[in-house]
């Protein structure tokens, strides 16, 4: 008779955790290797448009559990904290396919494009202390939003996203990732001034759109300084002119199928 093999386990710990309905959190999770299943997923069509469901389905087939949760559905996972979610994700592709990532970064000042490999294992993450939990992220907007009845309003809290966010707003997201983007703010909003709740639900991607982009700069700054998790701003020299910029961590080749 044939022994089954066993499946290798790797321990992590999520930089925020996910809140159960009884409002336990959970910080500590097990991951297996990529298989075949695995990549049959990245290549199902069915989720090549919606980003969201894609990475659900993949922590789903490669989470072993988190905690001491009895039960380990697709709910859980989209669930978690986007935080979380990319962490895992950064988790499993290091596990998968080790730690060293292709990527090419565009100088904004000459235009010139520099190949370079990453290496994930030293982004820098930023993790919950012992009994800490996610805090709304509160922003005072510089110009803030003036509503119909010539009201101004500055004082904005948001939530940080989650996996259902980044699932509802896949579609715009992919089709135009500005207006995307007002949509996954407008469902992390939880607060405008003194703006009653059901006139911010309605008015929510509006209220994003009209925005100046001071506020807005003001807005990502606050989440990214605010919310734990991977760090994927790096600070790139080019090589041919020597100007100095920002820029997001290259995932071009992050799940490459060769």
């Amino acid at each position: 008779m044939n022994a089954v093999p066993q499946i290798r386990e790797f321990e992590v710990s999520l930089p925020i955790g996910y809140a159960d309905s009884e409002g336990n959190t959970h910080r500590h999770a097990a991951l297996r290797k990529m298989t075949g299943r695995e990549e049959a997923i990245l290549a199902d069509r069915r989720f090549q448009n919606n980003g969201g469901k894609l990475v659900t389905e993949l922590l789903y087939s490669c989470l072993v559990r988190v905690s001491d949760l009895s039960k380990l559905d697709r709910n859980v996972i989209s669930g978690m904290y986007s935080a979380d979610r990319n962490y895992l994700l950064l988790k499993l592709r290091n596990l998968t396919f080790g730690s060293d990532l292709e990527t090419s970064y565009t100088c904004s000042a000459c235009n010139e494009t520099m190949q370079t490999v990453e290496n994930l294992e030293e982004l820098p993450v930023v993790v919950l202390g012992e009994g800490e939990t996610a805090e709304d992220v509160t922003v005072v907007l510089e110009d803030g939003y003036l509503d119909k009845d010539g009201q101004v309003h500055t004082a904005m809290s948001l939530c940080l996203p989650t996996g259902k966010d980044e699932e509802a707003v896949a579609s715009q997201m992919r089709q135009n990732p500005s207006l995307g983007k007002n949509a996954l703010l407008a469902r992390c909003m939880k607060s405008l001034g003194d703006m009653p709740k059901h006139r911010l639900e309605a008015l929510g991607p509006k209220i994003m759109a009209d925005l100046t982009m001071t506020d807005r700069r003001l807005i990502d700054r606050a989440l990214n300084e605010a919310a734990p998790g991977v760090n994927m701003t790096r600070d790139i020299e080019c090589l041919n002119c020597g100007h100095e910029f920002k820029a997001t961590l290259d995932l071009t080749h992050f799940f490459v199928l060769e």
